[in-house]
């Protein structure tokens, strides 16, 4: 799963612990949040570098404090 660019509604249920549904409601805001930044976008995916900016943020310390 790590190696994969994008993400779909599974990877995000099994990282999350939440249903199929809530994941793919949480893809939908992702993606409107991409398409109106003027992306690309995929239903039913988002990639995964995007997701984790939104859900954990920078994992630079120096870019945190």
């Amino acid at each position: 799963m790590k190696g994969q660019y994008m993400m779909n509604a599974e990877d995000i249920c099994n990282e999350l612990g939440i249903s199929r549904g809530y994941a793919y409601k949480i893809i939908r805001e992702l993606n409107q949040e991409l398409k109106e930044a003027g992306f690309i976008v995929i239903a039913g995916r988002v990639p995964r570098a995007y997701w984790e900016k939104k859900f954990y943020g920078s994992l630079s310390q120096t870019e945190t404090a």
